[in-house]
């Protein structure tokens, strides 16, 4: 069930997706953030986090989960990927202000292969503190509703 939509998932970051994330995400959606406490719940705040996300690790996600994609500086891409049942754990890396930021998108879907869950953890501290600060000026230029920056 999560291989397709792990494959939609990758083919929204390619911007191949009719629809994009409305057709990826469950209405009822929750996100964790690395850098902030509470889970944010729902389609639309799920949204912003994912667009911020995307704006703040430009690349092209290609990695073929084998450790095989070009990697340059800033460059975004999956490193491994793990799939069983509902669940995905996809491994990332890329570099940020000079810092590899290495890190793990948990999903989880549901039996119409809507994504309800996504949780993302990342590592060291050094990348923690970088993707917190660009995310927090990434979310306040893409919300103009007051949604809680990172």
């Amino acid at each position: 069930m999560i291989e397709k939509t792990i494959e939609r998932w990758h083919r929204h970051l390619r911007g191949e997706l009719p629809g994009g994330l409305d057709e990826l995400l469950h209405d009822d959606v929750v996100f964790y953030s690395p850098v902030v406490f509470t889970p944010q719940r729902g389609k639309a705040i799920t949204k912003l986090y994912l667009k911020a996300a995307q704006a703040t690790f430009p690349g092209d996600a290609e990695g073929d989960g084998k450790g095989n994609g070009a990697q340059g500086a800033g460059s975004f891409r999956y490193v491994k990927q793990i799939l069983s049942g509902s669940q995905a754990a996809l491994e990332f890396e890329t570099r940020m202000d000079g810092k590899v930021v290495n890190g793990v998108d948990l999903i989880t879907c549901d039996a119409d292969g809507r994504i309800v869950e996504f949780k993302v953890m990342i590592r060291p501290l050094q990348a923690v503190n970088a993707v917190h600060a660009r995310m927090r000026s990434m979310l306040e230029s893409l919300s103009s509703s007051g949604a809680p920056a990172a």
